[in-house]
Order: structure tokens, then sequence, then C-alpha cells
């Protein structure tokens, strides 16, 4: 059956045309014995000074857990020990997940020291996954936490399934840093997408030369069931590698840069804005005001466009919440200089709100709600207008009512 599946999903590759012929070779894994069986295993050491792109790879190794809990926004990795972190990623015979989706090369690394260390399990055969699952539950069990890119969506929902189908005790669940997640947070202002190999290229400064595109991967290894050689996969050991370093690298550089923001800390000059926004925001949510405050300002000090504006409305929600109305006044209409449409309604309506209730300029408070009328829906602006111009006729009356009981009166 196995043998026919193959057969087709190989058969459908050739006619799309999707998969390139394969080289002559020797697949690069070596066969080990352990005590469950024989595994298939590629290994590799990086030594401590290595570099993917831009960033060092053992960077990762001097994160601080309360930082990575601020990026993550998960409480539970701040007691986390990431000397002993392990890396997963996997490549599976399809994208799609579900109980016909097999994981035939998992990723894994760690490091030994302040050595990387890539530990490649590879399925020679479908139905040969036991071995390979106890080999993995054996290095969980030593780990303190899993680092991956997605994986709480798919790699680790995918190995689940397999431990169960398999009928291998599952490791017992770690706590569990996705990348994607707090990459999407940071990176998501600069409107390009948060895929893996973006990120290596954008933020690292690494291009992939040569790189096995991720939709023929499945097709590569159907080949090598029907009997090739194995030479092809290597590519996809390489590009397997190359996410395992970059998942190292992009740690470290996403803790470096957010630790910038910390009390004492200076936010360099070179930033990308965009990414100023994007800390600031992850900042405001894990509640490390100052922080935020510090990115935020950094951002609106680095644009002048909609990140500066975006940046400013941020600042000065921070300084509001701190207390300061004043100075959150002054961030809003730093930024009503350069907004238009209804970014600019929308600063006049934070300016209205922050008058009136914070402030208590009603007068200045009505001038900016008429300019607001496009940043809220009409019953709610009119009432808004109808509600300051009452209140402000009530203060006229009771002023007048003030001074002319303060008169002198008419003697007899």
């Amino acid at each position: 059956m196995l043998s026919d599946w193959s057969e087709r999903q190989g058969l459908a590759a050739a006619r799309r045309g999707s998969t390139p012929p394969p080289p002559r070779g020797p697949l690069p894994v070596e066969a080990r014995t352990t005590a469950h069986g024989t595994v298939h295993v590629s290994e590799r050491i990086h030594p401590p000074d290595h570099r993917h792109g831009s960033a060092p790879v053992a960077a990762a190794l001097d994160v601080e857990p309360q930082l990575v809990a601020s990026l993550a926004l998960h409480a539970d990795l701040a007691g986390v020990d990431f000397q002993r972190m392990l890396f997963l990623d996997t490549e599976t015979t399809g994208l799609a997940g579900g109980t016909g989706t097999v994981p035939f090369l998992v990723g894994l690394a760690w490091f030994e020291g302040r050595s990387l260390k890539v530990h490649q399990l590879f399925l020679r055969r479908l139905g040969e996954e036991a071995p390979m699952l106890r080999a993995l539950a054996e290095r969980m069990a030593s780990s303190s936490c899993l680092v991956t890119f997605n994986g709480k969506s798919f790699d680790w929902p995918l190995l689940r399934t397999r431990f169960v189908l398999n009928r291998v005790p599952a490791p017992a669940e770690l706590p569990h840093l996705d990348l994607l997640h707090c990459a999407r947070r940071v990176f998501k202002h600069r409107g390009a997408g948060t895929r893996l190999v973006h990120l290596e290229d954008q933020v690292l400064g690494f291009r992939r030369v040569d790189d096995v595109d991720g939709s023929l991967i499945p097709d590569l290894y159907f080949r090598y069931l029907r009997g090739g050689d194995g030479a092809a996969l290597t590519p996809v050991l390489e590009h397997n590698v190359n996410d395992l370093l970059l998942l190292a690298a992009l740690l470290g550089e996403l803790v470096r840069r957010f630790r910038a923001g910390g009390a004492g800390a200076a936010v360099p000059r070179d930033e990308d804005p965009r990414d100023l926004l994007g800390f600031a925001s992850v900042a405001l949510r894990a509640r490390d005001y100052e922080r935020a405050q510090a990115f935020a300002r950094a951002a609106a000090a680095g644009d002048r466009g909609a990140v500066g504006i975006e940046a400013l409305a941020l600042a000065s929600r921070l300084s509001r919440k701190a207390g300061d109305a004043q100075t959150a006044a002054a961030h809003l209409h730093q930024a009503l200089e350069a907004a238009k449409g209804f970014q600019a309604a929308t600063l006049h309506l934070e300016l209205s709100k922050l008058y009136e209730h914070s402030l208590k300029d009603l007068a200045r408070a009505l001038h900016h709600a008429k300019l607001s009328a496009s940043a809220e829906l009409p019953p709610d602006h009119h009432r808004r207008v109808l509600r300051l111009e009452a209140r402000i006729a009530r203060s006229t009356r009771a002023g007048s009512l003030d001074l002319g009981m303060g008169s002198p009166r008419s003697g007899t």
C-alpha cells in the first residue's frame, strides 16, 4: 500500500514537471543502533563563532528568560533554562498536516557548551518511525523547552499524532517558544509577510544559494522511496540545517534588539522605525510601559510618515497611562502635523477625549470633536458635539451667575 501511494505521488509530480531528475550519489546519513532499533542520523557541530548572516548563532544562549517571555507574551517562559533549549524543524511528505502526513526528517539542534549541535533523524522507509520517535522523546526529556517556527500549529501537532499512530509513548509537553508569533508581532509593519526566508534575508542578511523549494521536498522524498540513491535529498538536509541555524540566530537577534529598549539602554539610531514600532507594541502588551515608551519615541524620531504617526499615538497613550496628560496631548499635536484624512480624524478624536476628561478644557475638546467626524459613527459624533456644547453652555451660565452674585448690591 505504501509503495503504491509513493508511486502515485511520484507520477503526479512527473505530470506537473515540478521535480528535477535526481542526481546520483549517497545519502549523507549513517545508521546507528539504539535500544529501540536502528535510526539514520546526519550530524554536525557549528563552533561558537558561527554566524548565520549578521547574527551569531551562540547569542541565543545569552537571552534573558524574562525578555523572551515578554516577546512571546508567554509568562511560563520566564522560568525556562534556555541553556537546555531544543530547536526543532521537520520536513514532511505534505504541507497540509493530518494523519496521512509523515515527518521523514526531524531536525534537532541544541547547544553543547557554546557550540550548536545539529542532529537530523531521517526516515529511510515509511513504517519505520518508531525508533526515530523514541530518539526524539529521549532528547526532549533532557531539554527545557522547544523552539520552533510555526511549530505550535504544524510541527508539534504532527509529531504528537505520529506518536499516537505508532503506539509510542509521547514525551511530556515542554514549554514551547514559537518564533513565528514573535516575528509577526515585531515585523508586522514591514508589509512583506513573515516567511522564514524573508526574515532570514531582511533581518539577518543571509540569502540562501541553490536552496530547494519547500513545495518540492515531498516529491523528492517519494522519488527516493521508489529507488532513488539519495543524492537528491542532500539539498533537503541542507535546507533543514539552515532552518535550525536560523531559529537560533533569530532568537538571539530578537532578544538583543528588544533588550535595547530597557532602562539605562539607548535604542540604536540606525534601527528600522517599523521594527521599533513593532517592539513598542509588544512591550505595551507585555505591560513593560517604560520599554514601550522608549521604542515608541525612537520610532517617531526615525519616521515622519505613517509609522511615525502611529508611534506618536502610542507614545501618547503611554503618557496618558502614566498620568502625564500634557505630554500625551503634545505627542498627538506632533502627529497631527503629518496626518491626513481618517488618520488625522482619529487623532482629533483622541485629543477631544483628552481635553474633555483629563485636561478639562472643554473649548479645545469641542474644537477637536468637530474635526473628528470620520473617526466615529455619525450618531456618536453628533452626541459628542452636542454634549460638549451643552457642557460649555452650562459652564458659561454658571460663570455668569457667579459674577452676578459677586457684584456689589445697591444701598438703600
